[in-house]
């Protein structure tokens, strides 16, 4: 086992809350590009164009952090683990397919506080799964109980405000809700193979690489089976590479997103990780109404009732993302862990150790040749798609970009060196 050298002066709940803000801001960035589907594009042809470039991040991130040697190793370690994120992975490719469709019918503005209840389906498997909250004192019992019905009420307040104004517009709002809702179905138990890996002492580098086979799979055959088969769209796509940079680029700011997540998820818990990356709604409204002015119709009422929803929403996460776990509460999630070892025959002292960042091996494993070839071909896809991509055919503000932009690099450069500093990225 590595030996414990990392800094001790973040605590592991302040770098999971920290995590999870980041999470939200780059989650919540992610979804723009996706406006594309406004443009005429198939919302089968998005997603898997979006798809695509969470593949590719996916596999250069933990390659260029970690390399390829220490995520097989892990893998090899917990092989039981690979089908619960291959299952992971198909469960997003369903639940991002079903986004594309709501924020074509109701807007992203709308959407995303709708699929955000998410939190309270990981918070229920949380509990019932995981021991999460079980010996919980009174107040922090309080705040996830408050923080759940906060969620709801917002949830139901956005759902209505969506219906509100022309009634011509009334079936799409409500097919958009309903693919919305498909999606937190989707996501929040989505949650539990997440949990599940990381009470086992899996890296979220090394499940993420296994989980990006299961999303890519599903939605390629999503494809094949409702649109079109191989004269689907999404394939005509691939000819009009100045469309599909800005999915690839939503894919990759996606993914750096899902890993904050990730880590929040297995510092915090998914029953308060979740809740606090969901903040993504918030930034999901800025740039859908900053951005693409998806507001600017909108009259007072409709306003309101967004704005007051979406704010209730950031309070009830917050106030489930603020419940540190006590004495008591750790130990029934120590039980939990016992219990995983116990059925797949790992260490107990081992995961636990896993746990708070410590993991096996020496951290500074060296790269193999095949890591700088995976990273140096992910770096040319994006150079060349990059340099034939166009302007979207959108209406945008280049201002709130520029500042929105630049709110991603800080909460990158803040996470990302607590993550290091505190764990390694482990």
């Amino acid at each position: 086992m590595a030996e414990p050298a990392k800094s001790k002066d973040l605590s592991l709940h302040g770098l999971g809350v920290i995590c999870g803000l980041a999470a939200g801001v780059w989650l919540g960035a992610a979804e723009a590009p996706t406006k594309l589907v406004n443009a005429g594009l198939s919302p089968f042809a998005v997603s898997l164009a979006m798809v695509a470039g969470v593949f590719t991040a996916r596999w250069t991130f933990p390659t260029l952090l970690k390399g390829t040697g220490y995520v097989f190793t892990d893998l090899r370690q917990k092989k039981h683990l690979i089908v619960w994120a291959l299952l992971a992975g198909a469960l997003w490719a369903v639940a991002n397919t079903l986004t594309v469709f709501a924020i074509r019918d109701v807007g992203l503005a709308i959407a995303f506080p709708l699929w955000n209840a998410n939190s309270l389906i990981g918070l229920f498997w949380g509990r019932v799964l995981f021991n999460e909250l079980k010996g919980a004192n009174a107040a922090n019992i309080g705040k996830v109980i408050l923080g759940s019905l906060s969620i709801v009420i917002a949830a139901v307040m956005l759902g209505f405000s969506t219906l509100h104004g022309q009634a011509s517009a009334g079936h799409h709002a409500v097919r958009g809700i309903l693919a919305a809702a498909g999606a937190s179905l989707m996501w929040g138990t989505m949650y539990v193979p997440y949990r599940k890996a990381y009470i086992s002492g899996m890296n979220p580098l090394s499940f993420v690489t296994a989980f990006t086979l299961g999303e890519l799979g599903t939605v390629l055959g999503l494809t094949l089976a409702l649109d079109g088969g191989l004269h689907s769209p999404a394939f005509r796509l691939l000819h009009q590479p100045g469309l599909v940079f800005w999915l690839f680029l939503g894919g990759f700011v996606w993914v750096v997103g899902d890993l904050f997540q990730q880590f929040a998820a297995k510092y915090l818990g998914i029953g308060r990780g979740i809740p606090l990356s969901n903040t993504n709604q918030l930034w999901g409204l800025a740039w859908g109404a900053l951005v693409f002015g998806e507001l600017a119709g909108a009259d007072a009422r409709h306003r309101l009732l967004v704005l007051a929803g979406s704010v209730i929403m950031i309070l009830g996460a917050l106030a489930i993302g603020t419940a540190v776990a006590s004495g008591r509460e750790q130990s029934s999630t120590n039980e939990a862990v016992l219990r995983e070892c116990q059925r797949y025959g790992l260490d107990y002292n081992r995961t636990l150790a896993a746990q708070a960042g410590d993991e096996f091996g020496d951290r500074r494993q060296s790269r193999r040749w095949w890591d700088y070839l995976i990273v140096a071909l992910a770096t040319g896809i994006f150079l060349y798609l990059g340099l034939e991509a166009t302007v979207p055919p959108l209406a945008m503000n280049l201002g709130w970009i520029s500042a929105l932009g630049i709110l991603l690099l800080i909460s990158l450069v803040l996470a990302g060196w607590s993550l290091w500093h505190r764990t390694r990225f482990s």
